[in-house]
């Protein structure tokens, strides 16, 4: 009995010892690779993808927070629209009918509003994401005029007249008037006549009458065109167009 207890100890002991310290190969490998180095991966990865949004919110889609009810019932307060920012560069120009965002500078606001630099750009690039409101200066609105237009309010019906022609807006906020001031301006060539969809809720081109520019916008003011509505989910799909401005274009101006 002595002698066959003393190999099965002896063989016991040659076995090599593990720790808790040891494990399998493979773990051990993972464990020398630099966390720094995973960070930085990260790091790179994140810093790559915010610019590869920035920069398509720059020249491509951007999201816009609707910050006001001035375009109800077409947009709502909190609605993400994606604005196209390739609808008017090739060639292409507004049309009546189309909502658009623009830069109010000079038109809808003569000042812009003084703001910390640093403060001003970080909220300059939550916007463009669409994740605060806009700048002041930036606004959206439907266009009602293009160049050459003669836009007059009101008929007997109390409808706006697009050169001669009545716009039946089928778009308007339930209960508004098309306009309580009247008004009567033709617009000037390379600038579009702004209204929103709410007229009692919207500050537009009619609050601008009196000021310098008259309350047009200048063409190369538009930022792009809200052609889709991207938040919240259940209003998901395109901004509604319209045909109130079917036939009325005037002999020499812009088509609608």
């Amino acid at each position: 009995m002595d002698t066959e207890a003393e190999p099965q100890e002896r063989d016991r002991s040659s076995e090599p010892e593990t720790g808790p310290e040891e494990g399998p190969r493979s773990s051990r490998i993972r464990s020398r690779i630099p966390v720094s180095l995973s960070w930085r991966r990260t790091l790179a990865l994140g810093v790559f993808c915010a610019v590869a949004v920035l920069l398509i919110s720059t020249f491509v889609v951007q999201p816009f927070l609707i910050p006001s009810h001035s375009m109800e019932p077409t947009l709502k307060v909190g609605d993400r629209v994606l604005v196209n920012k390739l609808a008017y560069r090739f060639g292409s120009v507004p049309q009546r009918g189309d909502v658009v965002v623009f830069d109010g500078t000079g038109s809808f606001v003569q000042e812009p509003p003084e703001e910390n630099p640093v403060v001003g750009l970080l909220h300059g690039a939550a916007a463009s994401l669409g994740l605060a409101e806009p700048a002041e200066t930036d606004f959206v609105k439907r266009v009602v005029g293009v160049g050459g237009d003669r836009v007059v309010c009101c008929d007997r019906r109390g409808r706006v007249e697009v050169n001669g022609r009545p716009v039946d807006e089928d778009y308007l906020y339930a209960g508004d008037a098309p306009s309580r001031a009247p008004f009567d301006i033709v617009v000037p060539d390379g600038t579009l006549w702004m209204m929103g969809d709410h007229r009692g809720k919207s500050r537009d081109s009619r609050d601008h009458l009196g000021e310098p520019g008259g309350g047009m916008v200048p063409v190369d003011r538009v930022i792009g065109r809200a052609d889709w509505l991207g938040w919240p989910l259940g209003r998901v799909g395109s901004v509604p167009g319209t045909r109130a401005f079917d036939g009325t274009a005037a002999a020499g101006a812009s088509r609608g």
